[in-house]
């Protein structure tokens, strides 16, 4: 037997035998036109299509290259340090130890900044804002 728990009551799926609404196509086409002229206006930055995904794309890149390159420096500058000083002082490998950690820190310490995550050194509980 039929299951009378359709959509509309009568065991059919889909829009099936239900009366159209009486909406002319005129009318959804002036009401799809005040509405594109409303969004136009609140948001007149937008690129149009595909260039606008691209632009957030490149952005996208640098960014990332941006956080990544002040990461990897902080660990390079501080193994560099270690090392030297494991050379000059004799003290290896404690040295090249102290500071690669020391260089992770100063690393993640400058994405966080760098992405305004953390205030800048000096303007206390102050943080930046990531939009700007």
């Amino acid at each position: 037997m039929a299951d009378k728990n359709g959509p509309d009551g009568t065991g059919e799926t889909g829009r099936g035998k239900q009366r159209q609404a009486d909406i002319r196509d005129d009318d959804l086409e002036r009401r799809r036109r005040d509405l594109e002229a409303s969004l136009a206006t609140r948001r007149p930055d937008r690129l149009e299509g595909k260039d606008d995904a691209k632009a957030g794309s490149a952005a996208g890149y640098g960014q990332a290259l941006k956080l990544s390159s002040e990461f990897i420096a902080g660990i390079v500058v501080g193994a560099g340090l270690g090392w030297i000083i494991d050379r000059v002082a004799g003290t290896s490998p404690w040295g090249l130890i102290v500071f690669l950690l020391l260089g992770f820190g100063a690393g993640v310490l400058n994405v966080l900044r760098s992405a305004g995550l953390m205030a800048e050194f000096g303007q206390g509980d102050k943080t930046r804002d990531p939009k700007e």
